[in-house]
């Protein structure tokens, strides 16, 4: 099973649905001294970070 299944399985609705990537341009950032978004905000990584922040909003305002 993989690990992403196992996740699932022992914590249930606890855990978000999107998924970080990995990502070169995420990993760069930081050796530039720049945040994701200010360093790529148009990679798969960084938008996938901001789906997480939309999907964390929307479960708070539940």
């Amino acid at each position: 099973v993989e690990v992403s299944e196992q996740l699932k399985q022992h914590f249930g609705n606890l855990l978000f649905d999107t998924v970080i990537p990995r990502n070169i341009r995420l990993a760069e950032a930081p050796s530039h001294g720049l945040p994701a978004l200010a360093y790529d905000a148009h990679a798969k990584g960084t938008q996938a970070y901001l789906d997480l922040a939309d999907e964390l909003i929307a479960r708070v305002e539940k």
